[in-house]
């Protein structure tokens, strides 16, 4: 599997947490959490560039030992520390900190007490009342840890910042082949965290489209593959899938693959009060598609403006909805 920018980010932000379990220094930490975060935000392929015999871009914050765990990561896809690190812990403890209230401290003493090395450990203690016994937790703190723990039982979820590492490498590379590309979803709404990445690309040759959609580099798992639409999985775990459109129809499924559900239920309650369906394929006045080849015009049949993302995340704004009727 080839090692990217993306790759490398993610050691050095696996090898800054497990340094910050052991309660090592703070500056040695800092250095491995800015180090990611340089190297994720990095244009250049650092692997391709050493590979090609070129050295290290100057990079802020990289010195001569933290160059060199680039190098051994673009070599062989880890380092010696990772797996020094990872030995000294269960390997289900890393899961605990993606959870709201608890940070590498909380997490070091609940391990340290109470053994609680896995989200399953975590649930058995907080159910038992355990957790709000140790000092700076409590029966408030403990009652949220465990509702983020019965919700982590679910599929696993990305920061947005994490998940961009992925999603936007993936997008260029769809992009480089001609087709223009986007991500929709949650990711669009710029949520916290995202549970898939729901990829739409404009092509009229959807099946060329579809190989180079699985056959990108950093694809783990083919999970699906048809002649409009794919899924795999990445290799940083999150989930990727593909819906190919045609140009016509490229604004009505933008509009519904980047929801909410709650969202596109009130716009298409207010297109049926004007005689009009509306899905990912078009605005349609019985078998007529009035609408559907941008976002606006989407908008525009139910009589409102363009509404972003962000803002997408339930019932309509009733200031928007008056204007609607």
């Amino acid at each position: 599997m080839p090692v990217h920018n993306a790759d490398i980010a993610r050691i050095f932000e696996e090898i800054a947490d497990l340094l910050e379990l052991r309660d090592e220094n703070p500056f040695r930490v800092r250095a491995y959490r800015n180090a990611a975060q340089v190297v994720g935000m990095q244009g250049v392929d650092l692997k391709a560039r050493l590979a090609a015999g070129r050295e290290l871009p100057k990079l802020p914050g990289i010195g001569a030992d933290l160059a060199g765990k680039i190098r051994e990561i673009a070599a062989t896809g880890s380092c010696a520390l990772l797996e020094k690190l990872r030995a000294k812990f269960p390997p289900g403890i890393t899961g605990l900190l993606g959870l709201p209230g608890l940070g590498p401290k909380r997490v070091r003493v609940l391990y340290r007490r109470l053994k609680i090395a896995s989200i399953k450990d975590l649930r058995h203690a907080a159910r038992e009342g355990r957790i709000r016994k140790l000092a700076g937790f409590g029966e408030i703190s403990e009652r949220k840890i465990l509702q983020a723990a019965e919700e982590r039982v679910g599929p696993r979820r990305f920061e947005l910042a994490v998940a961009a590492r992925s999603a936007e490498p993936y997008r260029a590379y769809l992009e480089s082949g001609g087709d223009k590309a986007v991500i929709a979803g949650s990711y669009r709404r710029k949520r916290d965290t995202v549970g898939d990445l729901d990829f739409l690309v404009v092509s009229k040759a959807p099946r060329k489209a579809i190989e180079r959609f699985v056959t990108y580099p950093e694809v783990r798992e083919v999970l699906a593959r048809g002649t409009k639409r794919a899924s795999v999985v990445l290799a940083a775990g999150i989930q990727a899938d593909l819906r190919v459109v045609p140009a016509e129809a490229y604004g009505a499924a933008l509009h519904y693959f980047t929801g909410s559900k709650a969202h596109n239920i009130a716009i298409r309650r207010l297109g049926q009060a004007r005689g009009l369906k509306i899905n990912e394929y078009g605005v349609w006045r019985g078998r007529r598609r009035i609408a559907g080849d941008t976002e606006e015009s989407v908008y525009a049949a139910v009589g409102l403006p363009w509404v972003p993302p962000e803002q997408r995340e339930g019932e309509i704004d009733t200031s928007l909805k008056s204007r609607a009727g």
